[in-house]
């Protein structure tokens, strides 16, 4: 078995009394797009934090490139390249000369010009950093992040901020880099984003793995949990639903405007429900039935509550 480019078994990291990250483990193997999820506090970022070597953990083994985040650092940092949220550019620099700078400290770096002009920052390339658009500061900060040519990139929430035009063309390099055999750890909020790039998923919460896999095994519908899924008017009684559908189908609304029918879901149960709504003299949006997304797995596995 080849190396891999992120390894980690039972971290724990400890903040004083709480427990930030309690166990957690997966494997990124190179070549693939791993999408690291979770609501706020469930431990993404000190878990990522430690794999990139700003903090230490409190037991457990992490392993990058092979290479221990910390006692090797200065081995490993010339090969990866991190992105983080933030962007942490000084505010008067300009987004060309940023990156000039941060080509200049790698062995071998790509050409700055050509990721301006890949990432579609030409038009700024003078511009200073404090002046640029969320969007745009997000696209340099995947530019010094991809410039010195690394085996293994950290992204946090790599589309912040984006228009779609823009998020599209970082899903494209991505994937453009995973098919050069770079690995991927990203952290994101979008779960069509997780969707649409991971390999592979790993959900926590709690500090915890609460599920793993890859986004067709995550939303794969087992028969006995078929599902019905459309929005409508929020807090109507589903009483005569209820009644109205085979004895095995249960009636939910998980969120506001969300209802879920599960059970065996065939035709007749779809035309009961359109049914029923037309009673309502509401129209059935969004009906789907089968494969949940990623996005339904995430709330049920997490919760539907706002986290702070």
């Amino acid at each position: 078995m080849s190396t891999a480019a992120v390894e980690v078994s039972d971290l724990v990291k400890t903040y004083g009394s709480t427990t930030a990250v309690d166990g957690v483990g997966f494997r990124l193997a190179p070549g693939e797009v791993m999408a690291l999820l979770g609501p706020n506090g469930a431990g993404k970022t000190s878990t990522v934090e430690v794999c990139e070597g700003f903090r230490r953990a409190d037991s457990g083994t992490v392993r990058v490139l092979g290479l221990d985040p910390v006692v090797d650092g200065a081995r490993l940092r010339p090969r990866i390249g991190v992105m983080p949220q933030g962007g942490g550019a000084y505010p008067g620099v300009r987004a060309a000369e940023m990156l000039r700078l941060v080509a200049a400290c790698a062995a071998n770096p790509l050409d700055p010009a050509w990721l301006i002009d890949t990432l579609g920052l030409a038009s700024c390339s003078r511009t200073p950093y404090k002046r640029l658009s969320g969007g745009q500061q997000q696209r340099l900060s995947l530019a010094c992040a991809l410039v010195g040519r690394p085996e293994l990139v950290f992204l946090d929430e790599p589309t912040a901020g984006m228009d779609p035009q823009a998020r599209r063309l970082v899903w494209d390099l991505v994937a453009a880099l995973r098919a050069d055999g770079v690995a991927v750890l990203l952290t994101t909020h979008l779960m069509e984003e997780a969707e649409a790039l991971a390999d592979h998923v790993v959900i926590i919460d709690g500090g915890r793995v609460v599920a793993a896999g890859t986004p067709a095994e995550l939303t794969e519908e087992r028969p006995e949990e078929q599902a019905l899924r459309f929005r409508a008017k929020s807090g109507m009684d589903t009483g005569l639903l209820v009644a109205a559908l085979p004895e095995d189908c249960r009636v939910s609304e998980p969120s506001p405007g969300g209802y879920l029918v599960t059970g065996s879901v065939d035709p007749q149960v779809v035309s009961t429900v359109t049914a029923w709504c037309a009673q309502q003299g509401v129209l059935a949006e969004e009906l789907r039935v089968g494969r949940r997304s990623l996005e339904d797995v995430f709330l049920d596995l997490t919760g539907r509550e706002l986290r702070s």
